[in-house]
Parts: C-alpha cells; structure tokens; sequence
C-alpha cells in the first residue's frame, strides 16, 4: 500500500507525524505521504514542519515519507497562487481538497486545482467530463478514496478516468489510526468502484513512481 493523503495532528488528524508513519509502517505499507490541511493563513507552518520532518527522519523512518499539504477550501481564484507559493517553499506533493459531495467545496475548485498543476484533486465528487479531460491533459491525478463519505462517488471518478485515460490513486485520507488500510482491503475498494486488478496494479505502479520522483 502507497497512500499519498493522510494528515497527522499538524492539522486534523489525531497522531504526530512519526507514530502515523509506524502504524503506517505496521499495516504494511511501503510509502506514504502527509499532506496536513493549509489555506492562506497556515501553508508556511504547517509546510516548514512538514519539511523538517521528512528531512530530519529521512533514512530513519521505516518507509519513505513524501512532505506534502492539502489545499482545502480555498478560493477557486486563489489556488494557483498558493500552489505556487508552496512549491517555492520546497514542497513537492500538493493535494487540492475537490468537489466532495459530503462538503460545502465552493464549485470551481476542481477545475482550478486542475489549471493550476496541483498532483493529485482528492475526492473530486460528481466532477464533469471536461474536467476529467482536463486532468488527463494536465497529467493531474484524480484520486479513488477510502473515506467513508468522501468515497460515495468513487464509482462515478473511476468510471470517467477509465473512459478519458485520465490517472488514479488510491488513498485513505487518514485522520486516526482506524483509517488506515492494508493492500487487500485497497484492492477491495478498488473492485467496488468497477476497477479491475489490473487497473489496481496500474494505479500502484504510478503511486510508486510519484514517491520515487518526489523524494
């Protein structure tokens, strides 16, 4: 399992990067990424402990960490700006909270993330076929999620990805320990959504290569 959104007590989640990492590391997964909450107000702190983290336990840490953030309910018009802001501060993996339908996301964010270049729209809800366009154009990925709620509409992402080639992931959007899943239950959930194996494998093979390009 390669889970490229979780977050850590840095912004809502309940465990301190390094025991999220050990349980992580205990269900059997071989990489991760903390991708902790950042609008305007917070990017740069939660970005400098976020990288001082990863570079501090890297090598020490049993699996890989990618040092990433969340974008979340931000602004459509604001987004690309703060992507930016953040890449400048050294961070590579950025994640944009999409369009979930268990959340009041302003419309227009998916589409913005999409523009702007962020790596991956996490639970992009009910998002429309130009948009899935967009993203396979932009290389933007589109994530498959295990988050009760977040995960209603995966059936709907899977089903366009498939049809436009755009790219997956397969994440928990982890909060606490309970959240966190192992392969057989990740190919399970895949399955659900109308994946095959092979598509899980395809969808593995590219979270290996983001957390190979990334750190």
């Amino acid at each position: 399992m390669i889970d490229l959104h979780t977050h850590s007590l840095l912004s809502d989640g309940v465990l301190v990067p390094s025991e999220l990492v050990r349980r992580a590391a205990a269900k059997g997964y071989r990489a991760m990424a903390i991708t902790d909450h950042v609008d305007t107000s917070n990017y740069e702190e939660v970005a400098r402990q976020i990288l001082s983290f990863a570079s501090t336990t890297r090598g020490a840490l049993e699996i890989p960490v990618v040092p990433g953030v969340e974008i979340t309910h931000v602004p459509p018009e604001l987004i690309r700006d703060l992507i930016v802001k953040i890449r400048g501060l050294g961070i590579p993996w950025v994640v944009v909270h999409g369009e979930t339908i268990t959340e009041p996301v302003k419309e227009g964010t998916n589409r913005a993330a999409i523009l702007a270049g962020a790596d991956l729209l996490a639970h992009p809800g009910l998002i429309t076929v130009d948009e899935v366009k967009l993203a396979a154009e932009k290389g933007v990925f589109l994530e498959i999620s295990a988050r009760k709620g977040h995960s209603l509409c995966n059936g709907h992402v899977a089903a366009l990805a498939k049809r436009y080639n755009a790219r997956l992931l397969l994440n928990t959007d982890a909060h606490t320990p309970s959240d966190l899943i192992t392969v057989e239950f990740a190919k399970r959930i895949a399955r659900g959504c109308g994946l095959s194996d092979e598509d899980y494998n395809t969808i593995s093979m590219s979270a290996l290569d983001c957390v190979r390009r990334e750190w």
